[in-house]
């Protein structure tokens, strides 16, 4: 390795060492910024001294999820993998899991690499890793000040996939979206799909598509999961769902998911209906390129999906419940597993605007917030930089709530004077801050100290 690469690599580690000391952040962008300052190709080096293939993830939800279950399959099976594990899926991030995990002569051991990238970054970051397989999970709107609308995200990574022609694309086949994607790429395609339903009363949310992209006419569903995702077809022009080649099947919900996969059955510990996509999707990614999956189920059973992002407390015997909602279709999924919990609850919405959020909050219309009129809720409370914002959407809809200026005060109100059944949903620059201060409050009190 050139003697630049091998510098790089040097300051990323000095970086990252100072900043996790310093506590001054997780140390998963920095390192890579400061590396592909000194050698703008350190990611081409790197990502081609993977032995067998790299994996890459990408769409709008269920990156860090799938990308998690590919990881730790591989690992199962003894195989070492490099992956953004935090979820830093910019291109700094992506470079900060490669130079971390390169040794002192600036070499890569690895038999994988599984990268989460973000789908406006993906033109860039696929130029350079050039992966064997691209994953994408669903195109849906999120973050529109950035993103825009879904055209938008499907010609970025139409683009991306011009510069690795040759990679297998697996898609949801169900995503209209995903689907459009699909046509105008020259890759090898492999769907994944669910042909039953996913949960009685799912609320569909917002649809991104409702007309055939390719002549115009209304598209008809034969089954809705939600969003655009389901069994449809244009009845003017046949543009249809593909049959799936990975699928689920015999899905059962009793408290958490059960379904079959590849012929075998498999019980998990997850409640979310998405998370049958997500599944799916890290199936056929480790089937597409051959790699090992005798232990897939086995991992399933036990893995966590929560990645930090669906965290679950318990303090003085009350329940948590900490949900990330950045778009309105997950948002919508969010407020859907609220109320399939019939015990008295109390509900903390925090919305923030920053960057990392996205400025455009205008998608909170786009919601329906009819499951928090449930009367198993009793309180509602909203809070962050747009509250205002979010206390309005649930005025029109009749929902009362209070608004909260001091957040860590509010959360530990709701902890010991609410119902003692407490969820807490919030975008992404109140997600890490909102885990800190649960983490704390449960420290203090399994000490018997006072908050």
């Amino acid at each position: 390795m050139k003697l630049r690469s091998r510098l790089a690599i040097f300051c990323a580690k000095i970086i990252y060492m100072a900043s996790t000391r310093l506590k001054r952040g997780s140390g998963s962008s920095l390192p890579g910024h400061v590396a592909a300052c000194i050698d703008p190709e350190i990611l081409s080096g790197l990502s081609c001294m993977v032995r067998k293939k790299v994996i890459a993830v990408t769409g709008t939800n269920g990156k860090t999820t799938t990308n998690s279950i590919l990881t730790h399959v591989l690992e199962a099976h003894g195989l070492k993998v490099i992956s953004n594990r935090l979820g830093a899926n910019l291109p700094d991030g992506v470079v900060s899991a490669f130079v971390l995990a390169a040794d002192s002569q600036g070499q890569i051991d690895a038999d994988y690499a599984c990268i989460e990238v973000d789908e406006l970054s993906s033109e860039s970051v696929f130029s350079r890793l050039r992966p064997h397989c691209v994953i994408v999970t669903n195109i849906f709107r999120d973050q529109m000040d950035r993103i825009g609308e879904v055209d938008t995200v499907c010609k970025r990574i139409q683009e991306a996939l011009k510069h690795v022609p040759e990679a297998e694309l697996v898609i949801n086949g169900d995503d209209v979206c995903s689907r459009m994607l699909a046509d105008c790429c020259r890759n090898p395609v492999t769907t994944y799909g669910i042909g039953e339903k996913l949960a009685e009363n799912l609320p569909t949310g917002p649809q991104e598509i409702i007309f055939c992209p390719a002549c115009g006419a209304r598209l008809k569903y034969d089954l809705v999961q939600y969003g655009q995702l389901g069994i449809w077809h244009c009845p003017v022009c046949g543009f249809h769902r593909p049959r799936p080649d990975i699928s689920a099947a015999e899905i059962y919900f009793s408290g958490c998911y059960s379904f079959t996969l590849a012929g075998t059955p498999v019980r998990t510990h997850f409640r979310e209906p998405y998370n049958v996509y997500n599944t799916l999707a890290a199936y056929a990614g480790l089937w597409i390129v051959e790699a090992p999956r005798q232990k897939f189920h086995p991992v399933i059973e036990q893995f966590d999906y929560g990645n930090d992002r669906e965290s679950t407390y318990t303090i003085d015997g009350a329940h948590v419940q900490l949900f990330l909602a950045k778009n309105p279709v997950g948002f919508q999924q969010k407020l859907f597993l609220i109320r399939q919990d019939p015990k008295p609850k109390d509900v903390f919405i925090q919305i923030n605007d920053t960057k990392l959020d996205g400025e455009d909050t205008s998608w909170l219309w786009d919601v329906d917030y009819d499951n928090l009129s449930d009367t198993s809720v009793k309180t509602v409370t909203v809070g962050g930089i747009r509250s205002s914002d979010m206390e309005l959407c649930l005025k029109y809809e009749g929902i009362s709530c209070s608004s909260a200026a001091d957040i860590r005060h509010t959360i530990q109100g709701l902890i010991l004077q609410g119902s003692r059944n407490l969820y807490i949903v919030t975008n992404y620059s109140g997600l890490y801050r909102t885990n800190r201060i649960l983490q704390r409050i449960q420290s203090v009190r399994k000490g018997g100290s006072r908050l």
